[in-house]
């Protein structure tokens, strides 16, 4: 009956929109009724023997399986495994999770972007790799696929993984000790708009010593790429009377500009098996980069004219990890590990373009020099133990200490700009965060997991004084209780329904406290507009704290499909909101439009996701053999917020959009002697509006990228070359992201509207990729 059913409600799950979820990998099915056309056979039955007479090799795995870890937790989790990684030859991370229920990227389709669970970034998303907080300046969205063993995705916090995360934790897991092949090859070419990209991977697999052959297992994975990107530029902005219509101001920039970037990784995981009760674990991991670009734009208008630009930027990341792993019986587990970590990453820029002030046109010159440099400590200790009445204890602290040096210089026509002069050049910061946790999963019966968790955390920056500013110093110290229920009831052995009663919070991010101003190069001086405002910090910012529910039910297929739905609510209050006020500033004698985090009372955001994955032949029992492989993923996810105080139905927090919709289809077969795999994404964000304050508003077209690749072996699966064809974002539509506000009289203006737009072209993105392993 459930069969039917599923046969009967998948035409219309398939209809609702478009995206897939390419996270997991299709469960290998039990072997078929003789009846049936063959299909393929599970890892652990004996090798079919093929036309030729020949025998396929078979590999057997006794690890967890996707399916199982998900479907095992007590918390709601979803776990990528390396087949799903490398299903669509991504490039970027963030092209991997956006197929994901509630993920979506900023950036521009077919580029990757940064990464937001539940339409949230800005600190709300927790991103974590080995289930500690990535080092400063190391740009996660920038690690290569190649390198991560698998994804695990917690859409409520736990006290291990930490609780500063109110849209949800994403954990990269670096690719781990594996003895299946000693190399592994990968190589890349692809066309961006047509320029070129190209990306190259080695991953070397060790095991020697010891009686066994396992004293020392270790993995040492290196990646390199060059890529080219061309972008168009056509930005304006125009200012109408409000009382006579007439326009007061109107300019645009319309041009291009051309980048380059390369880059260089790696990391590398070694095991020591002292004795079989002692391990000890060494990662040392390195990030090294480097691009420079320019851009040419037009400009017509009241204020600008020609407009040349050149940047450069170098950044570098060092990071090493020691661990220690003792077992003193069966069940119980002391954990240590050390960290430390330095990062410097410097740019330049030059802007050279004709500026119009009060008629008169000036030959302008802006250079700007940064240097940001980060050095990192960290220590973590954890016990853990397992009991004969089903408790799992886990306790542990961390600790971690940063400092941040960031020297800014500015030169207009080789002058510095006398308003900034009184903040100096140099701010020099210092991070300490301590947390302490504990959590116990209990299974009291088979039908009920029970996880319980507390965690303290605190946090203190201290930001030293820099010229005429004094030193500033912000604490933040949240005590998180964490509750989730697994029932799997007895009638239904293949439904479950999880329940979760957290509290979760996000803290300010260096850039929002630190107070040193960044001034629109767009109005550099004298009178701007709320659309064109200038940046500056808040050291006083408090913590947002949010308590949240969410409640998951589950149904799983016969062969590892899965039927889903989650409801979820959060009460966020100390909301962080960058508010845009007229302010009298030290930069400028006239007033300036000021863009500053603050704390702005409460939000409540809601929302559902569904997820829909199964194979054909979970849905149609009689389906022809050549389909019933086929995998077909559906998922969606609506949001609804209010923020306390704004007007109207459009008070969204932050960039969240309204929702994100995916659909897609994979199947493999044979012929001609080849393996072969194929597949399609179709990926769909809404447009969205967002009320900024009571008198400016913020509107971004919807983002529509369909995906598609082809893949082919020759050999089994460890001697042959695979060949993957990958197309991106095939049918490419601009993005439009544009603002309206509406500024006050004041003495020498008059009330006006302001508009202000950024049209971005997209490209279709192509590549070839080639994998060995030997």
């Amino acid at each position: 009956m459930s069969r039917l059913l599923l046969a009967l409600t998948a035409p219309c799950i398939c209809a609702v929109s478009a995206q897939a979820l390419a996270q997991t990998p299709p469960v290998t099915p039990p072997p078929p009724p003789a009846a049936k056309a063959p299909a393929m056979l599970p890892a652990a039955t004996p090798a079919a023997e093929s036309k030729d007479n020949k025998l396929e090799r078979v590999e057997v795995s006794s690890g967890p399986t996707a399916n199982s870890r998900r479907r095992n937790s007590t918390a709601s989790k979803i776990v990528i495994e390396r087949e799903d990684l490398e299903k669509y030859g991504d490039v970027a991370l963030g092209d991997v999770l956006r197929r994901l229920p509630g993920v979506t990227l900023g950036g521009r389709p077919g580029r990757g972007g940064d990464i937001r669970m539940r339409g949230m970034g800005g600190g709300a998303t927790q991103i974590l790799i080995d289930e500690e907080r990535p080092p400063p300046g190391f740009a996660v969205e920038d690690l290569p696929p190649d390198q991560i063993e698998r994804i695990e995705i917690y859409r409520a916090p736990t006290a291990a993984t930490g609780a500063r995360a109110i849209a949800g934790t994403i954990n990269i897991v670096l690719r781990e000790p594996l003895q299946k092949s000693n190399h592994e090859v990968r190589m890349g070419l692809g066309w961006d708009r047509n320029e070129p990209q190209a990306d190259a991977s080695w991953t070397r697999n060790l095991k020697w010593g010891g009686p066994n052959g396992d004293e020392f297992v270790g993995a040492i994975s290196t990646n390199g790429n060059i890529r080219r990107f061309f972008n168009n530029v056509d930005t304006g902005t125009r200012r109408t009377d409000l009382q006579t219509g007439e326009v007061i101001e109107q300019n645009t920039q319309v041009g291009n500009s051309e980048s380059q970037n390369t880059s260089l990784n790696g990391n590398a995981r070694l095991r020591w098996k002292y004795s079989d009760k002692l391990n000890f674990n060494l990662s040392p991991s390195f990030f090294l980069s480097q691009s420079e670009g320019s851009s040419q734009t037009d400009g017509t208008g009241t204020r600008f004219r020609d407009n040349h630009s050149e940047n450069d930027a170098r950044n570098h990341n060092l990071r090493l990890n020691l661990s220690g792993d003792y077992r003193p019986q069966v069940g119980e587990s002391f954990s240590l590990r050390v960290g430390a970590g330095t990062s410097k990453n410097t740019r330049n820029s030059q802007r050279r373009d004709k500026t119009i002030i009060r008629g008169v046109t000036t030959d302008r010159t802006q250079e700007d020099h940064s240097s940001v440099e980060d050095n990192q400590a960290s220590i973590n200790g954890r016990w853990s133990l397992k009991t004969a009445q089903e408790h799992q204890w886990v306790t542990g602290a961390e600790g971690e200490r940063s400092e941040r040096t960031q020297v800014v210089d500015t030169l207009v026509n080789g002058i510095a700009p006398q308003g900034l002069v009184r903040f100096g050049n140099t701010l020099a910061t210092r991070n300490e965060r301590f947390a302490a946790y504990t959590q116990d999963e209990w299974s009291p019966s088979k039908q009920w997991s029970l996880y319980a968790g507390l965690r303290y955390e605190r946090i203190e920056t201290t930001v030293a004084a820099t010229g005429e500013l004094p030193e500033t110093r912000n604490l933040s110290q949240v005590t998180s209780p964490l509750l989730h229920i697994l029932w799997k009831p007895a009638a239904f052995p293949k439904d479950q329904v999880r329940l979760s009663l957290t509290r979760s919070y996000r803290s300010p991010n260096l850039n929002d406290l630190a107070a040193r101003p960044s001034i629109n190069t767009m109005y550099p001086e004298g009178a701007n507009e709320q659309t064109h405002a200038d940046r500056a910090g808040n050291p006083d910012l408090k913590p947002e704290l949010a308590t949240g529910i969410d409640l998951s039910v589950e149904h799983w297929l016969p062969t590892g499909g899965i039927i889903s739905g989650t409801a979820f609510v959060r009460d966020i209050t100390n909301m962080i909101r960058r508010e845009v006020q007229l302010e009298t500033v030290s930069w400028d004698t006239a007033q300036r439009w000021v863009i500053r985090p603050r704390n702005l009372g409460s939000a409540r955001m809601t929302g559902l996701e569904f997820e829909f994955k199964a194979r054909v032949d979970e849905l149609w029992e009689d389906a022809p053999a050549e389909l019933q492989m086929m995998l077909l993923r559906f998922n969606a996810a609506v949001f609804k917020n209010k923020v306390q105080g704004f007007p109207g139905n459009s008070n969204r927090v932050g960039d969240q959009p309204r929702g994100s919709f995916n659909f897609g289809i994979d199947h493999r077969w044979k012929a001609w002697g080849l393996n072969f795999g194929s597949g399609f994404n179709a990926n769909y964000v809404p447009a969205t509006r967002e009320q900024v304050t009571e008198t400016l508003r913020r509107d971004i077209t919807a983002r529509r990228q369909f995906d598609a690749y082809l893949s082919w072996s020759s050999g089994a699966v460890r001697d042959g070359i695979n060949w993957r064809l990958t197309m991106a974002n095939l049918t490419p539509r601009d993005a439009e992201d544009s603002s309206v506000g509406i500024s006050p009289k004041t003495l020498t203006q008059p009330e006006s509207l302001t508009e202000s737009w950024s049209r971005n072209k997209t490209f279709r993105v192509v590549s070839l990729r080639a994998d060995m392993r030997f």
